[in-house]
């Protein structure tokens, strides 16, 4: 019992933090303002998202209207907070263990699981909405849709089964990180020998994200004191910090995103974005297109420059003195490579609408499209490459650090 209490702790303390920090994300967006008292769905919604779940959009009026809708984004703030708290609740009645065997390990995850996956399916039940679409009163269209009583709607509905695939699939990603990182948490004793190697580089690439994700709030804040819309920007900080800060760490080792930013909407992001994306072809997003906008830009890169060489300090202070600088400079820069893969593949956005009346094309004014896809390989590779020379200059720099014990502290 004390087991799945334990278990019980860390889904309820998990889920409550992305609940208080997507309601307080979409409170200052103006989301309480929904028609039909949507507001709960909503939340709902961006919380089964932030957990890796599925949300699918559509709406139709019948055979007289149809939309066209996709959504792909994860709001890595609320996700973040939630991957921090689960994987705290979960390592803390382990804090006191130098090992655990593999059976409990695993038996401590199936209680969690079993739990976390009937907690989502719940919010997956409430995830859902259906809204009117208006069409305006003036509008001939809207005449029509009154004419056939065939308003267009659009609404939202997770999707079970991919929900609690992928939400299963997070939660072993956020336990596992959580094991690794973590030189309090046991491990079982056939890969206790694995921790040196491991550790030291997981400690430092958390770091690293966590690092950028500090000088973003630092950054909102001052943007909200300073040039206003303080609503706006505390939803982009409670909702999609990571979703901009950490492509910025790509940014700045000198990626590149291709991107679109089309219609009267787009997802909340600096201004210097919407104005390099906006247009009706695909744009490539790097820090030579921005600084062509705002010549801040370069500031990526000397940022960059910064705390990529600190992560691998780190990481070097906290491996064994016998391991030789080229070792350093191989796990830097495989750690880097797989760090930028999962930014890549976390901070994607697709998010597209189109509504159409009697099948005559697009309505301009109700669709649009915001999409943000980075070149994936070549940022990998361009990551090792930061890896590789971050490393050697990291160990080098750490050759002085007295380190003690195994892994060092």
């Amino acid at each position: 019992m004390r087991d799945w209490r334990d278990a019980l702790v860390a889904v309820v303390a998990g889920f409550a933090a992305m609940l208080v920090v997507a309601a307080a994300g979409l409170w200052a967006a103006g989301a309480t303002d929904l028609p039909d008292g949507a507001f709960p769905q909503v939340v709902a919604a961006v919380v089964v998202l932030a957990a890796g779940g599925e949300v699918a959009i559509a709406g139709d009026a019948g055979f007289v209207a149809r939309t066209q809708a996709e959504l792909t984004v994860m709001p890595l703030s609320v996700s973040l907070v939630g991957a921090l708290v689960t994987a705290s609740a979960f390592l803390r009645p382990l804090r006191h263990r130098a090992v655990a065997g593999t059976r409990e390990l695993l038996g401590r995850f199936a209680r969690l699981a079993v739990l976390w996956l009937a907690a989502l399916a719940g919010l997956t039940a409430l995830a859902r909405k259906t809204f009117r679409v208006p069409l305006g009163e003036d509008s001939p269209l809207a005449d029509i849709g009154e004419f056939l009583d065939a308003a267009p709607q659009v609404g939202f509905r997770a999707e079970t089964w991919p929900t609690l695939l992928y939400g299963l699939l997070w939660l072993i990603g956020v336990t596992a990180l959580a094991l690794v990182v973590s030189r309090r948490a046991p491990l079982p004793p056939r890969l206790v020998g694995f921790q040196e190697v491991v550790r030291p580089a997981a400690y430092a690439m958390v770091w690293l994200l966590l690092a950028y994700v500090v000088i973003g709030v630092c950054a909102g804040v001052v943007v909200a004191v300073t040039q206003g819309h303080p609503g706006r920007t505390f939803a982009v900080v409670l909702l999609g910090l990571p979703n901009l800060a950490w492509p910025a760490l790509t940014l700045g080792l000198g990626a590149t995103w291709d991107g679109k930013v089309e219609g009267p909407f787009g997802l909340p992001m600096p201004q210097v974005l919407d104005a390099v994306l906006r247009g009706e072809d695909r744009s490539a997003l790097n820090v030579a297109t921005l600084a062509q906008q705002d010549g801040r830009a370069w500031w990526l890169v000397v940022v960059a420059a910064v705390l990529v060489p600190a992560a691998a300090f780190l990481m070097a202070a906290r491996s064994p003195a016998r391991v030789r600088p080229w070792q350093h400079a191989v796990r830097m820069g495989v750690a880097l490579a797989l760090t930028v893969l999962l930014v890549c593949l976390t901070c994607r956005i697709a998010a597209r609408i189109g509504l159409s009346l009697l099948g005559v094309g697009d309505l301009a004014e109700l669709g649009g499209e915001v999409s943000l896809q980075p070149r994936l390989w070549a940022a990998v590779g361009i990551g090792l490459g930061w890896g590789l020379v971050a490393g050697l200059l990291g160990s080098l720099l750490a050759a002085p650090v007295r380190r003690r014990g195994e892994v060092g502290d």
